[in-house]
């Protein structure tokens, strides 16, 4: 499937630059169009480069937290839920708690750290592969959850409309929270019933509960807190926790008499060897949306929307911030400036400025992550992975949209 769409990207750029040369009478389109593939490709390298120092330090700690027996200790604890969702996991396997420390990474929203997490996450599973060019049950829940993870603290969208001008910045916090639960709700669902997964069991349902209850007591302590204090509190609480951590590895890890600077060398040197291995995968899928963007199609599709939308008579106002939702499961960046192009020509808070930021914070870069994630352990064939995240992308879009007017009207 996914051959299927990275060849579409190519197809459909072509015919949109057709029509915005013999139609529209742009002769400059084609030059954009090799140009952008230029400049991907230039990009390419240079995030993967750019991971290289972030990926070896963090392989470099879980190397020391798997020799302090801390996230062995984590694996077994986690184990019971983990083995429901994913049966093909042993108790206590490794992938367990390198799953977990990457989720909790994503949930707090730290990006640098929760990629090299993920990464490993996904070679962990990977040694329970049976079909290391195909992605396996596991393989593929576990970047469904990635793609729709939740975030408690969106602090770059919060500083973007700080940034803008917003009294309050903190004011789409809320609908950027149930967007992106709505999101990693259904990417749950959605895999659970591809793969055949009983979520009706009683420690999956209660482990559900109990995260729900944590959210929503966090959920109303943070409601408290002013929009400054919600800020540096996020922020505070998030950096402390990364230093904690390491910390607490570091001693636990001494205490057992682990020679921690060697551990973390060798942690560390499988950093470059992944960050490198990427390159191609991220080539691939950054040229063909790189294109596709500039080829026009994502302006005419948009056209085509509103003319729909208006033609049955309905508000439009929520189609000008579709860009940010079509551009967020191909590119973070692009999205990030979708974002705030609709802050600057609506007003960072008229409708489309807080819908815009509402649908930054709802999903992730769907085709970024499995471009990423598959491609460190060679995965070829993704089966239902990127079908299961569109799914996710789609509820937190529709979902946003749902909560914008619930909210902002």
């Amino acid at each position: 499937m996914l051959h299927r769409i990275w060849l579409g990207f190519f197809v459909l750029a072509f015919v949109s630059g057709l029509y915005q040369w013999l139609v529209g009478g742009d002769a400059e389109v084609f030059q954009r169009m090799v140009a952008s593939l230029f400049e991907m490709a230039g990009l390419s390298v240079e995030l993967a480069i750019g991971l290289i120092g972030l990926m070896a330090l963090w392989l470099g700690i879980v190397a020391v937290g798997e020799a302090s027996g801390l996230i062995d200790k984590l694996a077994r604890l986690l184990s019971p839920l983990f083995t429901r969702l994913m049966p093909e996991v042993p108790a206590g396997h490794p992938a367990v708690s390198s799953m977990t420390l990457n989720l909790a990474a994503n949930v707090l929203g730290l990006d640098n750290a929760a990629t090299p997490l993920g990464i490993k996450a996904m070679k962990d599973l990977q040694l329970l592969n049976p079909s290391p060019n195909t992605a396996s049950n596991a393989q593929i829940l576990f970047l469904v959850l990635n793609t729709s993870s939740v975030t408690l603290f969106p602090v770059t969208v919060l500083l973007y409309r700080a940034q803008l001008g917003a009294p309050d910045p903190a004011a789409v916090f809320l609908p950027i929270l149930i967007a992106t639960s709505c999101s990693t709700l259904t990417g749950l669902l959605v895999t659970a019933w591809v793969q055949k997964i009983r979520l009706s069991d009683s420690i999956v349902l209660g482990s559900l509960a109990l995260v729900f209850a944590a959210l929503l007591s966090l959920i109303a302590w943070l409601g408290t807190l002013s929009a400054e204090q919600l800020q540096s509190q996020s922020s505070l609480l998030s950096n402390l926790l990364i230093v904690s951590l390491i910390i607490v590895f570091l001693l636990a890890a001494q205490r057992r008499a682990v020679n921690v600077y060697e551990t973390f060398i060798e942690g560390a040197k499988q950093g470059f060897e992944t960050a490198i291995a990427i390159i191609p995968y991220l080539l691939a899928m950054l040229v063909a949306i790189g294109i596709f963007r500039a080829s026009g199609a994502l302006d005419l599709l948009m056209d085509a929307l509103r003319q729909s939308v208006a033609a049955f008579g309905w508000d439009t106002r929520w189609v000008d911030t579709m860009p940010t939702a079509l551009m967020k499961p191909l590119s973070g960046s692009g999205a990030r400036a979708m974002m705030i192009d609709s802050m600057n020509t609506y007003g960072v808070d008229s409708f489309q400025g807080r819908l815009a930021a509402t649908l930054q914070g709802s999903t992730e870069t769907t085709f970024y992550v499995l471009a990423v994630y598959f491609g460190a352990v060679g995965i070829r064939h993704a089966r239902h992975a990127l079908a299961c995240g569109l799914a996710a992308d789609a509820a937190g879009i529709l979902a946003a949209i749902a909560v914008a007017y619930w909210f902002y009207t």
